[in-house]
């Protein structure tokens, strides 16, 4: 993205690719703020957020399905036209693609359907070069795109980071970097540390 994308301010479309990007709290706030800020428009499909719940429930004490049926409601509340549904041609178009993992398929006819610019996704072994070059979108990890967000958009990115310290009981700057190394966010974590010295 250049300085000109910036001014004009065209948000670029991002498909979450797995469970692992929204199951972080701190990704997930990062990324859906970014969104409020119009950086980046984010979509999912419901099959995404049918798999994130899933992972929630078996791995977070206390968060149950009616959790999840919170969360997703909520989600697609304040994001009304984020939710993207697949249609025939959209799975046509990925079905012959060779890819490391089958149940990655429909997270790749997701992104198609949302004509998405980026897949992100941590799991990027997943979806190889030659793959997303086929249908003409970049993998890219959640440290890689709010590192990139960061670089790029310094002062909405520090609203967003600030917007997420509010929204969390007891959250500080300090424990929200922190969240981000242990989501393995670290090159976001550095560079939202540096900013925040400056500002």
């Amino acid at each position: 993205m250049s300085s000109e994308t910036a001014e004009v301010r065209v948000p670029f479309r991002i498909v979450l690719g797995d469970a692992n990007v929204l199951y972080s709290r701190v990704l997930r706030d990062y990324l859906l703020y970014a969104m409020t800020k119009r950086i980046i428009r984010v979509q999912w499909s419901a099959a995404i957020l049918d798999e994130v719940v899933e992972h929630l429930i078996e791995n977070v004490g206390g968060f149950d399905a009616e959790s999840g049926e919170r969360l997703v409601a909520a989600m697609n509340g304040i994001f009304p036209n984020s939710e993207v549904a697949p249609v025939a041609e959209n799975v046509e178009a990925v079905a012959a693609l060779e890819m490391p993992d089958e149940d990655d398929r429909h997270v790749l006819a997701a992104a198609v359907a949302a004509d998405a610019d980026v897949l992100c996704t941590d799991n990027i072994k997943h979806f190889p070069p030659d793959v997303m070059a086929a249908v003409g979108i970049e993998a890219l990890t959640a440290d890689d795109l709010l590192s990139l967000l960061v670089e790029e958009f310094n002062d909405d990115m520090l609203v967003v980071h600030r917007i997420a310290v509010s929204r969390l009981p007891g959250a500080t700057d300090e424990s929200t970097i922190a969240a981000l190394r242990r989501a393995n966010a670290t090159k976001t974590a550095d560079l939202m540390a540096a900013l925040l010295d400056r500002s």
